[in-house]
């Protein structure tokens, strides 16, 4: 969320980051309503003094007079307070969709089409054969069951079976402790979380249509998309301590997406479900500490992705392709072969303090100032680079090779 004071001493700017977002959103509209909410809560605050006054002085002794200022008073604010209340949640609802500032160096661009590659990095691998995607492997195929998925659950679920689903763990533990000797914290989140919780990182309601919602109006809680909704509102409502520096956590979860949108795309394979398991890497630091955090979260993403052996881009978004919250995010898309194309495996965001103030998560500075901290976030691993690792180690007898680092988890050097 941004600072109302900025918005109201810089419209120009926000107007320019709207368009530049291709949003849509009646920012005068916005600023007019915001002016009769101020003259409003003014006339209630001269109001309520009077009103503070009269009764001081009813202490002294019963005054008809002063009774009489007194049920009027009352009466006024008791007129304002509907219209006040009405300007609050208008003006809160369309604040609430305002995007963040980007920073200068994120391109301007319409759409995917503006994101520029940043750097390549490894090398694509040579087959001697014609490589399949990661569904039609002959060691890997059986071991995807998306009918049996698709009979419980509806379509994009599946079962992982056998190999592939104790490759997956493997995975994810080699994960953990490749970020722990980064100094991230592993945690294992919560996947359901309250309204407040999405709405504090800035997936309400920008992604609202993306979400499941259990048990409306009981318990009223949500699956998350990402483990980076239960990181960044675990410290929601609290004053930081960073005299031992910022903190830093990496949180496991299953994740759940609608998928909206995307009605038959990717509906092969396990690329593009309603369930996955994700660890996302997450910060909170002082602002001046933040890009340096962002381009720290970065590394650890494209050296972990070094050590499976995996080819891959870096895209510095554009600024018609990142979210709302988002002050500037780069994405990894690592090689499918199989697809013949980079396919998003990682995507690594500065929010400055954008959450921050949703979340009411603040910091003291050495001024004794309370301030909005800064919040950065990445993915480190999901059931994407699993793919990637089937598809780049595939061999031309339909087994596929295992990465030597994930051997000694795994068990074994290879899978058929």
């Amino acid at each position: 969320m941004l600072d109302i004071k900025f918005i109201r001493e810089n419209p120009d700017r926000i107007k320019e980051e709207i368009k530049r977002r291709n949003m849509k959103i009646d920012l005068d509209s916005f600023l007019s309503l915001d002016e009769k909410k101020r003259g409003l809560t003014q006339q209630i605050e001269a109001l309520r003094a009077k009103q503070n006054e009269a009764t001081e002085l009813m202490k002294k002794g019963r005054d008809e007079k002063l009774i009489s200022e007194m049920q009027k008073i009352k009466s006024e604010i008791g007129e304002i307070e509907p219209e006040l209340k009405d300007l609050e949640e208008k003006t809160k609802k369309i604040l609430l969709t305002l995007p963040n500032i980007t920073h200068e160096s994120v391109p301007i661009g319409p759409d995917e089409s503006g994101n520029v590659v940043i750097r390549t990095v490894g090398e694509k691998p040579k087959f001697d054969f014609a490589p399949k995607q990661h569904f039609e492997i002959e060691s890997v195929k059986y071991l995807i069951d998306s009918e049996r998925g698709a009979k419980v659950s509806g379509s994009r679920f599946w079962y992982l079976k056998g190999d592939l689903a104790k490759l997956e763990f493997a995975l994810m533990q080699y994960a953990f402790n490749f970020y722990s000797s980064k100094g991230l914290m592993p945690m294992i989140v919560p996947m359901l979380v309250r309204e407040d919780a999405m709405y504090g990182t800035g997936f309400f309601p920008a992604d609202e249509n993306e979400i499941y919602r259990v048990n409306p109006d009981e318990d009223n809680l949500f699956l998350v998309g990402t483990a980076e909704v239960a990181l960044a509102a675990y410290h929601m409502n609290e004053n930081l301590d960073f005299s031992d520096g910022p903190k830093k956590y990496m949180g496991y979860s299953s994740c759940f997406r609608r998928e909206a949108g995307t009605y038959g795309k990717d509906m092969k394979g396990i690329l593009r479900g309603h369930q996955f398991n994700k660890i996302e890497m997450f910060i909170f630091c002082k602002p001046e500490e933040s890009w340096q955090w962002h381009e720290k979260l970065l590394q650890y993403a494209e050296e972990f992705l070094q050590s499976l052996g995996l080819c891959y881009q870096v895209l510095n978004m554009c600024t018609g392709d990142i979210g709302a919250p988002n002050a500037k995010k780069y994405d990894i898309e690592t090689w499918l072969p199989g697809q013949d194309t980079f396919r998003e495996t990682n995507s690594c965001s500065n929010d400055t303090d954008f959450q921050a103030r949703r979340l009411n998560c603040r910091y003291t500075d050495e001024n004794g100032k309370k301030q909005f901290v800064h919040t950065i976030n990445n993915t480190g691993t999901s059931d994407r680079p699993l793919i990637a690792i089937l598809e780049n180690y595939q061999q031309e007898d339909g087994s596929v090779i295992v990465p030597e680092v994930l051997r000694p988890i795994f068990g074994k050097d290879r899978i058929g």
